[in-house]
């Protein structure tokens, strides 16, 4: 007799199991194997009818087991700091498995009661749900000690998988249980690329890339000497290190006694004492300074290096270079993908985003950035909330940074399906509105005489570079050199600074309704009435206020007739321009070129592909302009820089994250992958794929793995997909020409088309291709 046991395996009375591939080829024979059990035994087409039998009926069928077991949002929980007593568990589901109906979780300190299928901490049963993360329900967790769990799953046929493999944690044994759970900072040993001699006891090295490092060098001297070494992130034409191209591209100097013979040296970083002074975040003692360099001179040498003799220990927040990959028809795009990719990378060096070395302070808008960048290119959610949760207790100072904190928080719950910083930063984030600024007409000000003490306390506002409340910024540098593609000094495009102000007003308006989301999650009733009634009013006064009534476009403020970019774009962007004036709006936007700064770019690209403007967005992260990404690596930085060029700002540094823009909207909107509902519990793959022939992506979210690629010709275009098991995924596919053919997977389809798309309502998990001739 055939029986399925406890882990969904099967056994005879013989208790005979033997998995293969997934599936139970099972042993017919009796005790002894004669006649007609014989010939039965040996007869292959009837063990093969057997089987086919047993898989279609679903009876020898085994689910693949859970992977990607998360502990707190952390992918290696063994790995990482664990920071309260109820932690979430996430689990990833293989992609044959197309829905699940209900999960088995166990945690216990005992590895090999794990190892059994036991557990005495938490045994949840059998829970009936389609969820792939809970929270811990068990018995009171010990800071200090490690524990262990594992999962299983069920899907709508009531098949069950094998448990997962068991995943460790261990909550923060020091007690700091309010924080955010997150990685030690990581590092890897680089060799020089090119090592050039110069002179004689003089050699010029190349890393390759810039990078947030430390330098040790293996020296054998013929005797007791200095010897001078200089790094930096730049180099002149001449094979020198370059210094002095301005206070903030980074050059440093470096006088190292050596002993003579064969000896292991370490340079220690200087203190920045101005960069102190300001409450950076500072390395933590684990690791050491470090400083940014790709390029090194050592001179006065008194013996011979070579690739062995200097390394640099670079330093990072863990990163997976495999979660992510694009490249397309365009050498450009690839370019500049390469470039914001390793950019999230190497910022990511003190463990929080920060602006970069000049200052290394988290600022709420490179945070946005940051943020949105990294889920692109890597499935780590942890330095984002880290930082989100550092920045509601230590703001800064500019208006619109404050009404970015929204932004953060629901992009967190968007891309994790995690509702636990929303629950536990809800008032907080609230108060971040700025609703205590507005006036009777709903719109906001930071000129009325509305920054009381009081409001700013509650803000956790202190001085900030001496500044005593918000100040409006609209962008930054306000004011610089006059460059290609400007009339006016600065990156504010001419912006007119009034009483009320359009861009923030846009942003307050944008933040209204993020936080009407969040109450709705969260089921506050009253608040979603509160936000529901705020934002109808703030929507008629800015059109009363801001719309010009001829022309449609924004103005800059209440007292001015000045239309800039800024007014135009944030406005679009954030849904308050009506639908009639939209086309003159994007007229009014695409004359103005790239008027805005590296910062400003998200959000012009973000509303450009909003509104199917797909291929101008295209050719401005393509264009080889002076306000262009390509510009920053024609200028030699390999990361990206704090501005397009020195000439718009002169004390630019080359390691900013909050220029790294494309790599989330080459994802997001070009490709077009975004999570439909939480946690990519649904998917929204709409390609904005403009003159590109080819493309091919690859970006890992919460619940795994999406690649999407395309192949287009005169003929048609061929799609590829791959969707994470137990989520579906809605496709937009561009239309071509009149009289299409479509097949998914083979199969001659009808679909609903709408404006330029042909649309695919519900794609199940697993692989698919479609054919548009």
């Amino acid at each position: 007799m055939w029986l399925q046991n406890d882990s969904g395996m099967f056994e005879n009375d013989r208790k005979e199991m033997v998995p293969f591939q997934g599936v139970l080829l099972i042993r017919m024979f009796p005790q002894k194997k004669t006649g007609f059990f014989t010939y039965m035994a040996m007869n292959k087409l009837f063990l093969f009818l057997l089987l086919k039998t047993l898989l279609i009926s679903g009876i020898a069928q085994l689910l693949p087991s859970p992977v990607g077991l998360r502990t707190n949002l952390l992918l290696h929980s063994d790995k990482g700091i664990i920071s309260n007593t109820k932690p979430s568990f996430l689990w990833q589901i293989d992609s044959s498995t197309k829905k699940v109906t209900a999960f088995r979780l166990l945690v216990d300190s005992s590895f090999s009661l794990i190892k059994d299928d036991h557990a005495n901490y938490w045994d949840s049963k059998k829970i009936v749900s389609n969820e792939t993360q809970v929270f811990y329900n068990g018995k009171d967790l010990v800071p200090g000690k490690k524990y262990f769990w594992k999962v299983q799953v069920w899907n709508e046929k009531g098949i069950s998988s094998a448990f997962s493999k068991s995943e460790s944690f261990q909550l923060d044994e020091k007690g700091l249980l309010d924080t955010i759970s997150h990685y030690p900072l990581t590092f890897e040993w680089q060799k020089a690329v090119t090592i050039i001699p110069k002179q004689k006891g003089e050699y010029f090295l190349d890393f390759g890339k810039d990078a947030f490092a430390q330098l040790q060098l293996h020296i054998n001297s013929e005797k007791n000497d200095s010897v001078i070494i200089e790094v930096g992130e730049m180099k002149e034409k001449d094979g020198k290190v370059s210094k002095n191209l301005s206070r903030n591209i980074r050059y440093h100097i470096v006088l190292l006694a050596v002993k003579k013979g064969v000896h292991d040296y370490t340079v220690i970083w200087p203190r920045d004492d101005k960069r102190d002074s300001r409450d950076p975040i500072q390395m933590p003692a684990y690791i050491g300074e470090v400083f940014p360099f790709r390029y090194l001179s050592i001179k006065n040498l008194s013996g011979t290096i070579d690739q062995s003799s200097i390394q640099r220990k670079i330093v990072f927040y863990p990163f997976n270079e495999n979660a992510s990959s694009f490249i397309s028809s365009d050498t450009v795009l690839n370019q500049i993908w390469d470039l914001c990719k390793y950019s999230i990378k190497a910022t990511s060096f003190s463990g929080f985003y920060v602006d970069g070395d000049r200052e290394r302070l988290p600022y709420e808008a490179d945070a946005v950035i940051n943020q949105l960048s990294h889920y692109a290119v890597d499935a780590e959610y942890s330095l984002a909330r880290r930082t989100m949760a550092y920045l509601l207790f230590h703001p800064t100072w500019p208006t619109e940074w404050s009404l970015q904190n929204s932004i953060l928080a629901w992009n967190d719950y968007m891309y994790t399906g995690d509702d636990s910083f929303i629950k536990k930063y809800y008032s907080e984030l609230k108060i971040k509105t700025l609703m205590s600024l507005a006036g009777n007409n709903g719109l906001i000000s930071t000129r009325t005489g509305k920054q009381t003490d009081s409001f700013l306390h509650a803000l956790h506002k202190n001085d900030f570079d001496n500044r005593h409340g918000l100040v409006d910024i609209t962008d930054w540098p306000q004011s610089g050199f006059i460059g290609e593609e400007k009339e006016y000094s600065g990156e504010t495009d001419g912006f007119v600074f009034t009483k009320y102000n359009a861009i923030i007003n846009a942003y307050y308006y944008n933040a209204l309704v993020i936080m009407k989301k969040i109450a709705t999650v969260l089921h506050y009733t009253k608040d979603v009435d509160l936000f529901t009634t705020q934002i109808k009013q703030v929507w008629q006064s800015y059109q009363t206020v801001f719309a010009d009534e001829a022309s449609g476009l924004i103005k800059d403020g209440d007292e001015t007739n000045h239309t800039s970019l800024h007014s135009n774009l944030f406005a679009l962007d954030f849904g308050l321009v009506p639908e009639k004036n939209v086309p003159n709006v994007i007229k009014f936007i695409k004359s103005r070129r790239m008027a805005c700064s590296v910062y400003g770019s998200q959000f012009l690209l973000d509303a450009l592909y909003d509104y199917e403007e797909g291929q101008y967005g295209l050719e401005l992260m393509t264009a080889k302009t002076q306000r262009s990404w390509y510009n920053m690596i024609r200028y030699g930085s390999t990361i990206t820089m704090e501005a397009w060029d020195k000439v718009y700002k002169p004390n630019l540094d080359l390691n900013h994250a909050w220029g790294s823009a494309p790599a989330n909207i080459i994802i997001k909107k070009l490709m077009g992958v975004e999570p439909l509902t939480p946690g990519f519990k649904t998917i929204r793959i709409k390609p904005s794929i403009g003159s590109l022939t080819f493309a091919k992506m690859k970006t890992t979210t919460i619940k795994g793995a999406i690649e999407v690629s395309f192949q287009k010709s005169a003929a048609g275009q061929i799609w590829d997909i791959q969707i994470p098991g137990a989520t579906t995924a809605t496709l937009y596919l561009p239309k071509m020409g009149n009289n299409q053919s479509i097949r998914i997977d083979g199969k001659l389809m009808s679909l609903p088309f709408r404006k330029k798309y042909w649309v695919i309502e519900t794609i199940l998990a697993g692989k698919h291709k479609i054919e548009i001739k």
